[in-house]
């Protein structure tokens, strides 16, 4: 059986939409999931990226799109108030839950909802203190915020180690598959697609640059 590690940030609603969605993707399939929150902008910042709601038309895309293939899919979705948000309480309220950080599905779902259903403030003082008070009493809080933020910047250093650069991303083996499309071809994997062997993985990865866009300086 396989384990997939889902790197996500609860402010992307690519990360929501493949969360609600995985399970139905890779249904019948023997796997298990290790849900790792991680710091987009961590990753952003890392690799260089301005993220999708930094550049103003790809901002206005994001929205109509996450918003019609939620309606697509049959999926509850109603942007928050505000986006982007800070989504750091967040992200370390969901690593607070487990002794590794690594939150179970009850607790990322009740997160992503949050967000992602009803259109209120994400970063609300007083729904992110409702929020904890319910996580809490389903699912004991076991960290003070100084280790939780310790585990969240450990998630995503370990994150960049495997070369993941966006959420939602699924890591398995050597492989990360990035983004709400990359679904089905993560089912082709688990079902062992040769497509997906080793040396065409690879030989992927050693096309040559043709030409590089010079940075600014």
């Amino acid at each position: 059986m396989k384990t997939i590690n889902f790197f996500l940030d609860f402010i992307s609603p690519f990360a929501y939409l493949a969360f609600e969605e995985l399970p139905k993707t890779l249904a019948g399939l023997s796997y298990a999931v290790r849900y790792k929150p991680v710091f987009f902008g961590g990753l952003l910042q890392h690799n260089g990226q301005m993220g999708p709601a930094e550049l103003q038309h790809k901002r206005e895309w994001t929205y109509r799109h996450t918003q019609w293939l939620a309606q697509s899919k049959g999926i509850p979705f109603a942007m928050p108030a505000m986006h982007p948000f800070n989504p750091l309480p967040l992200l370390r309220l969901a690593v607070a839950t487990d002794r590794l950080g690594e939150p179970n599905r009850y607790v990322c779902e009740t997160i992503f909802r949050h967000v992602w259903i009803g259109g209120a403030d994400a970063a609300d003082v007083a729904r992110t203190a409702a929020l904890s008070d319910s996580l809490q009493a389903a699912r004991p809080l076991y960290m003070d915020a100084p280790a939780a933020k310790e585990l969240l910047t450990q998630h995503t250093q370990d994150a960049i180690a495997a070369g993941v650069f966006g959420v939602p991303s699924y890591a398995v083996d050597d492989r990360v598959f990035w983004g709400l499309d990359a679904l089905p071809m993560l089912r082709a994997y688990l079902e062992n697609d040769p497509s997906l062997d080793a040396a065409q993985w690879q030989a992927l990865a050693d096309v040559p640059y043709g030409i590089a866009r010079r940075k600014t300086p």
